[in-house]
């Protein structure tokens, strides 16, 4: 645990991009097609990103991951046989800076299959982050809430199955929810300290 933590402070040592949204190193178009290697506590989950699906929400996706975003991030709301949502820094600061960096929704280009990963987002429109969840069924509903996938599980659905869920709601749920309060206040010492069985992502990157 204290290794992991050990990594994640060189990570914004090493990226300091994520203390500061508008920097220039998020302003480049990613690939129009790639894969993000998870390597998370159960195993590894890896997932093909179309760009074509949601343009905005691949290019933040993209540089979030190449500068560390995702690394020892936490699982904190894992539904069984719904969802696994994932996305909240562990570090409170940088947590806060990106809560603020909403972006605009784009059309539904792919349906929320059981494997699609798809940005979450609250009522208001237009306010995408950073969070994204997993679908572990097929979610058709979702498209008509603008729930729009930008990509799939091609490797590791056994994996993203097996996530801890014995939390529920309870860790911080849903944006629309209104509990996550405590995650962005508290971090990962919030969850590890309440929620010690949560699984998190070791580490994101683009996968050669």
């Amino acid at each position: 645990m204290l290794r992991l933590a050990a990594l994640a402070s060189l990570t914004l040592l090493l990226q300091p991009a994520l203390r500061n949204p508008r920097d220039e190193a998020f302003a480049e178009k990613a690939p129009e097609r790639f894969h993000v290697r998870l390597e998370t506590t159960r195993g590894v989950i890896v997932v093909d990103v179309h760009r074509a699906w949601s343009p905005m929400g691949v290019d933040r996706f993209f540089h979030l991951v190449e500068n560390g975003y995702y690394d020892d991030d936490a699982f904190f709301r894992v539904i069984e046989g719904a969802w696994a949502q994932f996305g909240i820094h562990g570090d409170p600061d940088i947590a806060q800076v990106w809560r603020a960096a909403v972006f605009a929704d784009e059309p539904v280009q792919a349906s929320n299959l059981r494997g699609r990963v798809t940005y979450a987002h609250g009522v208001a429109p237009d306010d995408r982050t950073t969070q994204l969840f997993i679908n572990l069924r097929d979610n058709p509903a979702l498209d008509e809430q603008g729930f729009s996938p930008i990509g799939e599980v091609v490797e590791g659905m056994r994996v993203a199955d097996a996530l801890y869920f014995g939390y529920g709601e309870a860790a911080g749920g849903g944006i629309r929810g209104g509990k996550q309060a405590p995650i962005f206040e508290g971090g990962n010492a919030h969850l590890r300290a309440n929620f010690p069985k949560l699984d998190y992502i070791r580490k994101a990157s683009v996968a050669p």
